[in-house]
């Protein structure tokens, strides 16, 4: 990662509120949210049940639109993108975990990790080589044939990570991707993705309602009642400055 590109915005929320409407009642499921994820951040999203985390990632992830505020990815405002243009950003620069794996059962863990590629319509050859080498990176060389139900939950969990850095995106999302976890593969996801972040320059922003996992952030954002009430990115900075 080239140093002068350390801590360039990569999504930048201004004003982002997000409410749910039901037959009868309105819920406010994020409220005034101003938020800059940069590159190279290692950041988890933490609070209770309720706290808004997953609807933020889902923001962030642009995967839901917000009520009201303004929201840029790399510099362009994506007030007046086409749904197209959202798709584009989903699988060319944002990977995604998801707390259920998400995996495809009648594909092996290799053509698994190949899936965003090939949307995105790159060579046979190329996939190949890259969810080989992926594969190993991860610790799966031996098992990249074998489909998802011969794997464990944390083996599994690896090959959604596997997927989800393939084609090296800006930034990865993970939605509580410990959670269906034993606290042994809990630790392993987490040593991996610290790894990844630090050696590969991996951006990361995840989400957690427990301590151990939100203690390996090097970023806390913390949420109550769909505000930030609290944001160690300023101390961040400061560090590597």
């Amino acid at each position: 990662m080239a140093e002068q590109d350390t801590f360039a915005p990569i999504v930048q929320l201004r004003g982002i509120s997000k409410v749910f409407r039901q037959k009868h009642q309105s819920v406010n499921a994020l409220n005034g949210i101003d938020l800059t994820i940069r590159r190279g951040d290692f950041a988890v999203i933490a609070g209770p049940s309720g706290s808004g985390k997953t609807t933020l990632l889902n923001i962030v992830g642009l995967l839901d639109t917000a009520t009201s505020g303004q929201l840029s990815f790399c510099n362009r405002a994506l007030a007046q993108a086409s749904l197209a243009e959202l798709a584009r950003i989903r699988r060319d620069e944002i990977g995604f975990v998801f707390q259920a794996y998400n995996l495809m059962p009648v594909l092996s863990a290799a053509e698994n990790t190949e899936m965003v590629m090939e949307f995105q319509g790159r060579p046979a050859a190329e996939r190949r080589k890259v969810s080989q080498e992926v594969l190993s990176q991860l610790g799966l060389k031996a098992l990249m044939h074998r489909f998802p139900d011969q794997l464990s939950g944390g083996q599994q969990q690896r090959v959604a990570v596997a997927r989800a850095i393939a084609s090296r995106p800006k930034l990865v999302i993970a939605d509580e991707p410990t959670a269906n976890l034993d606290s042994k593969s809990a630790r392993n996801l987490m040593d991996l993705m610290v790894r990844l972040n630090e050696e590969e320059g991996i951006t990361f922003v995840f989400s957690s309602h427990d301590p151990q996992v939100i203690g390996r952030g090097k970023r806390v954002i913390s949420l109550h009642d769909g505000m930030i009430v609290a944001d160690n990115a300023a101390e961040q900075v400061h560090a590597f400055a």
